[in-house]
């Protein structure tokens, strides 16, 4: 009677709290927040949820940790050769890309500001803008003024990015919004009408760094 060949087990990679976070921030790219659950973490990861409480307490934590994992990765970039203002525009950059890929971290952001993730940006931001040698007694403000721009922008460009339906074309969109300010009472609104048109055809990227400049401009104008 022939032998029959067993096949080797395959190898599953060991659960980690690495591979857990990993697994969350997929997750929650693809269905969001409310559809991060432990349930469908397991599912995910081919294990059971009593092996991932192992490793996380809660949804709580495993959102600040996914979180912190995303928000890293944009502020781990090597920009030592790089002048206050470079630095700081890559930095601000970074986080509108993370936040445009990942706009749940915007929303969970805006409930946790003092949290550790957003600290390790205004630290960066901070440093670079003593480099620029603002009096110590403005820059709070100068340090706060970007890192509220950089937040608000790139959280309202993930918010609206969550309003388009599936398969809509932005360009689209756009226009449509462009058609409704031309249409606006000129009277009240003679300024608004006077931009649609740049509505229509702004690079969102563009003009987000545009304001970065224009607030360090302002920055450093006044030393």
């Amino acid at each position: 009677m022939a032998s029959r060949t067993r096949r080797p087990e395959r190898r599953q990679e060991p659960l980690s709290r690495e591979r857990i976070i990993s697994a969350a921030v997929e997750l929650l790219d693809t269905v969001g927040e409310s559809g991060l659950t432990f349930r469908a973490l397991a599912e995910r990861l081919a294990t059971g949820p009593g092996a991932i409480y192992w490793h996380v307490a809660g949804k709580t934590e495993l959102l600040a940790a996914a979180t912190d994992a995303v928000v890293t990765t944009t502020i781990t970039g090597d920009d030592t050769d790089a002048t206050p203002q470079e630095a700081i525009r890559a930095l601000a950059l970074g986080v509108f890309d993370a936040f445009d890929a990942h706009p749940w971290v915007g929303t969970y952001l805006a409930r946790t500001p003092g949290q550790s993730p957003m600290l390790r940006v205004f630290e960066r931001i901070g440093r670079r803008v003593q480099e620029l040698r603002v009096p110590e007694a403005a820059q709070f403000t100068a340090a706060s003024a970007l890192m509220n721009y950089i937040l608000g922008v790139a959280g309202q460009n993930a918010a609206n990015l969550r309003t388009l339906q599936p398969g809509a074309d932005r360009t689209e969109f756009l226009d449509s919004v462009a058609t409704v300010w031309t249409e606006l009472d000129p009277d009240q609104y003679a300024f608004t009408r006077t931009v649609a048109g740049q509505l229509r055809k702004h690079d969102d990227r563009a003009e987000f760094l545009a304001g970065i400049d224009l607030i360090l401009t302002g920055i450093t104008a006044r030393q």
